[in-house]
């Protein structure tokens, strides 16, 4: 998945005095407008009163900072309403990766394939998750994000009809894959729409609530499709997932284009005036898609350390997430004897550790990174503050993960009551959204708009890449090691990222001023 880049506060460009038609405005609303004279001298009165009210009315960029078409000029309900919107299709779209996961073993027996096997139509739709976005974000700065919210969860409905219908493992395989790969626009272009919205002062709320969603959607997914796979069949878990995709798409329906450049174009054309400059089509748009979203994010992964590291220590939190879908279930119901229903409940944890994550980044956010932004503002330094200074969540929750997979490994024993190695998933799940999210917004207030995309989507990539892979040797390792060891081995893992968030604090300065590629001074 991506985050916002970052905008100056106004979202406004100064224009230039030559673009579009210039409109007088004092007709409209002549009592507020006016310019407080003397009525000795009336005629001064009306010549600066049409002065000062004539505006530049242009397509080329916003007609100034209270431009009423902006987004970020929309009444704060409306605002609030588009905010939602894409969070609620980024939960349907995660929701529909692990909704699967308690049905494997009906998949499995019903067409006879092994358990591991069993988990491809989970493993490729995350794996569609990664490559979507190369697609959806460039159509999204080409034909506006309603457009691709409308049409790419449409395509996404009906493949995950088809995934309910299929007459064999093989169908069942290639349409979860495409399901996926259709499903993930929202996705990416959730925070392109945030960003439309709100000002970068704003970022870490906004984006906090726009994570939540892709990161509750797979903790409740398995809740739902233990009970629905048990009492319904592993079919049925498509049906609801499709029944949650109405329910995140008629809201698209009464939403406003937000993208910048669409809205413009839609000005052009009612008023008959010039349009901005059209986006890459055809060809050009496809290596811009490659560049972007593919070839740039590969180069920034191998040569900037701070993409690097993040990208690897998040795509490894994400993996060891994906895991516990496979393994949480075999794991209570084995030492445990729970059913299916039961070991579905487990994952109410997850959910409880990302709403407290979510809780971590809005307090540090609200009583420390909002008070430097403040101080920033006063010393004359424009609210610029070192990107550093988002990773303080990321520190903290470097600590809960290794502390709950080792908790996780030796409690989870029939001699120790469950409600131990349950309560252990809390402070893995805590973990694991105070990283992403804190080191999203480090990536971001680091390369900015410019390269911001880029790295985020070389930390998408590889992190759906991952999520992909490790269900499939999770439950071998499991039967291999024992849950004490196997857990241990990830916590291990956990323990030597550790670091990563800390060392980036301390060195993150340094390594800024020596990348390739343009980066924030501060």
């Amino acid at each position: 998945m991506s985050i916002p880049s970052g905008h100056s506060p106004g979202n406004y460009d100064p224009l230039s005095p030559h673009d579009g038609e210039h409109i007088h405005l004092s007709s409209i609303n002549d009592s507020t407008k006016a310019v407080r004279r003397s009525t000795n001298d009336a005629p001064a009165i009306n010549q600066h009163k049409s002065a000062e009210l004539t505006r530049t009315l242009t397509a080329q960029d916003w007609t100034g900072p209270d431009d009423p078409e902006n987004p970020r000029n929309w009444p704060f309900g409306k605002k609030v309403f588009h905010t939602i919107v894409p969070a609620l299709l980024a939960f349907v779209v995660s929701i529909g990766s692990s909704i699967y996961t308690p049905a494997y073993p009906l998949v499995s027996k019903e067409f006879g394939v092994g358990t591991t096997a069993a988990l491809l139509p989970f493993s490729l739709y995350v794996l569609g998750l990664a490559f979507g976005p190369i697609v959806g974000a460039s159509l999204s700065e080409t034909f506006g994000r309603r457009f691709v919210y409308m049409l790419a969860i449409l395509i996404f409905a009906f493949f995950i009809m088809g995934a309910g219908f299929s007459p064999n493992f093989g169908c069942l395989v290639v349409l979860r894959f495409l399901a996926g790969l259709f499903g993930s626009p929202p996705l990416t272009i959730g925070a392109g729409t945030n960003a439309d919205l709100w000002p970068a002062e704003t970022r870490a709320r906004t984006t906090s609530f726009y994570v939540l969603s892709p990161f509750l959607g797979p903790a409740v997914g398995p809740i739902v499709g233990g009970y629905v796979s048990v009492i319904k069949g592993w079919r049925w878990t498509q049906w609801v997932t499709l029944m949650f995709t109405a329910v995140g798409w008629v809201p698209v329906l009464f939403t406003k284009e937000t993208y910048k450049n669409a809205i413009l174009h839609q000005r052009a054309k009612r008023l008959g005036i010039a349009a901005p400059p059209a986006g890459p089509r055809g060809l050009t748009m496809g290596r811009q898609m490659l560049f972007t979203f593919l070839m740039r994010p590969a180069h920034m992964l191998f040569t900037e350390p701070i993409v690097g590291f993040l990208a690897l220590y998040i795509s490894f939190n994400l993996a060891v997430l994906y895991s516990f879908f496979a393994s949480l279930p075999t794991v209570f119901s084995g030492v445990y004897g729970f059913t299916a229903e039961q070991s579905s409940l487990v994952f109410i944890a997850l959910a409880i550790g990302c709403v407290l994550g979510l809780i971590t980044i809005i307090v540090v956010d609200t009583y420390v990174y909002q008070r430097m932004f403040q101080a920033a503002l006063i010393d004359g330094r424009h609210g610029i503050v070192a990107p550093e200074h988002r990773l303080y969540c990321a520190m903290l929750g470097s600590i809960g993960l290794p502390v709950g997979l080792f908790w996780f490994a030796w409690t989870a024993r029939s001699d120790i009551h469950w409600i131990c190695p349950v309560i252990a998933i809390v402070p893995f799940s805590w973990g694991n959204m105070s990283i992403f999210i804190s080191s999203a917004l480090y990536i971001v207030d680091t390369y900015q708009a410019r390269y911001g995309a880029s790295a985020m989507a070389a930390n998408g990539i590889l992190r759906y890449i991952f999520g992909a892979a490790f269900p499939l040797f999770t439950l071998p390792m499991y039967n291999k090691l024992g849950i004490g060891w196997a857990t241990s081995l990830l916590g291990f893992i956990a323990a030597t990222l550790t670091p990563v968030p800390w060392v980036l604090f301390r060195k993150g300065s340094a390594i800024r001023a020596k990348s390739k590629y343009e980066t924030l001074k501060a």
